[in-house]
């Protein structure tokens, strides 16, 4: 096949060369944003009287059949094109004749390209966005069945204080939400059109740049021809948040393949979201979270590799940009995927209220409110922090908990102490009266609640 760059040689490309320039197998999934942003340069083109305007309108209405086409099936996308530009240009030549040769008048494949990936990260960003509101909204509603139930909150995985479980799970949607954050703050910075840089320089041509931009949903243009071509920051910062919601999704996924153990046993993952073993018939594992957490290093990978790619480049494009969109489009897929199973796994868990339950009542984990009650009476709190420091390790020699200390072995340490003090460290008590802001209180919580709901609706 000859290509459309061939006037200069005066052979054929390599056949193995060919294949190893080729990136019509992992472009062409940009098909329908090449056709987009053909058709607004072909009408641009016409409105500044560099095309007639029937030139233009043969042009995208024989892109809009190419478009159709595709999408119906009745076009295969060839696999020996170079690139998705190129097969579009060329099958646009086949069915108008030389008036599809005028298309690419005032552009390059340089800006064509910038132009694609940042249209196609947008439509990807907002389906992330669906996808990872999908995921707040379910474990906001797996909270909220359980919004009483007492587990022990941790630090270093030692039992430390207690919590309920739906603050716990609203943690998870505070993560959530910086990662909607992030990726609006990085569709910000991507929402301007290189449409126009061409190669690197400009045109010679009296182009319209902003009438393509408003036309495509951007905010603006590119203002340096250079960087407008060879500007990958977005990619980099796509998959930065990326790799942050990976982090936030195996972070999740670490602790419910925790809870799910014997040793835990907090929930129980759904039948359809575990698999069996092949030799041990007792094994529910739960394998779709530890891939969630393993395929979080694969995203991490892409990150590094794009970062890896373009330290080094001189301006302006240089083929080796060609490996951006493989790094960037498996990151978008994989985090698509994950978020996909992550929804309706945790909807279908079912939560163990009594082993939670259970477990905040061992630890000493109410210790620390027992040391408020001394100061609020007056104690200062490095003393009441010795007084029950020397409390739990006399429960711990009787073989008791706080709760059941007798009150007499109390006054021994202290004289302050009153029967009262049961009730100050009964587990609902030492959750109720967690009334700071962002606590896990009931007030606090309905308060996190309401803020998540604001950023669901917007």
């Amino acid at each position: 096949m000859n290509k459309m760059w061939a006037g200069r040689f005066k052979k054929q490309l390599n056949p193995i060369a060919d294949d190893f320039n080729s990136s019509i197998r992992v472009d062409c999934r940009m098909y329908a944003q090449d056709i987009k942003g053909s058709m607004a340069h072909a009408a641009m083109l016409a409105a500044t009287g560099i095309l007639k305007p029937e030139e233009s309108e043969k042009i995208i209405d024989g892109l809009d059949g190419i478009l159709k086409d595709i999408q119906s099936g009745k076009l295969e996308i060839d696999p020996s094109a170079e690139d998705i530009h190129m097969f579009v240009e060329g099958e646009l030549t086949k069915r108008i004749g030389d008036c599809g040769k005028r298309l690419h008048t005032a552009r390059s494949r340089n800006d064509q390209v910038a132009l694609d990936v940042r249209l196609y990260l947008k439509d990807e960003a907002a389906e992330l966005s669906v996808l990872i509101k999908d995921l707040i909204a379910a474990i906001r509603d797996k909270g909220l069945e359980h919004k009483t139930a007492i587990m022990p909150g941790y630090t270093h995985l030692q039992r430390a204080q207690p919590i309920t479980f739906v603050h716990h799970l609203l943690c998870w949607c505070m993560m959530l939400c910086r990662d909607l954050g992030r990726l609006q703050d990085t569709v910000k910075r991507m929402n301007f059109s290189p449409l126009g840089s061409c190669a690197l320089a400009g045109t010679t041509f009296a182009t319209d740049r902003e009438m393509v931009a408003e036309e495509l949903g951007f905010d603006g243009i590119t203002l340096n021809s250079m960087d407008g071509v060879s500007d990958r920051d977005f990619c980099l910062e796509m998959l930065s948040c990326l790799s942050v919601l990976m982090m936030h999704l195996s972070r999740m996924s670490e602790e419910l393949i925790l809870w799910s153990s014997w040793e835990f046993k907090f929930i129980e993952m759904d039948d359809s979201y575990t698999t069996g073993s092949s030799i041990m018939p007792q094994k529910k594992n739960p394998d779709m979270a530890e891939l969630i957490r393993g395929k979080t290093g694969r995203v991490y990978g892409d990150l590094m590799a794009l970062l890896t790619t373009l330290k080094g480049l001189p301006l302006a494009y240089n083929k080796d940009m060609q490996e951006d969109k493989e790094s960037v489009f498996d990151a978008v897929d994989t985090a698509k995927m994950c978020l996909k199973v992550m929804a309706p796994m945790i909807a279908t868990m079912t939560v163990r209220e009594d082993k939670m339950s259970a477990a905040a009542k061992e630890g000493f984990i109410n210790a620390t409110d027992l040391a408020d009650y001394l100061t609020k009476k007056g104690v200062p709190f490095r003393t009441a922090y010795k007084t029950v420091g020397e409390t739990v390790a006399l429960c711990i020699e009787k073989g008791t908990v706080l709760d059941e200390l007798p009150i007499t072995e109390y006054k021994k340490l202290n004289p302050l102490f009153e029967d009262d003090l049961y009730r100050e460290i009964s587990l609902e008590t030492c959750v109720k009266k967690r009334i700071s802001a962002g606590g896990t209180g009931p007030q606090s919580v309905a308060a996190q609640v309401d803020y998540i709901q604001s950023i669901l609706a917007q």
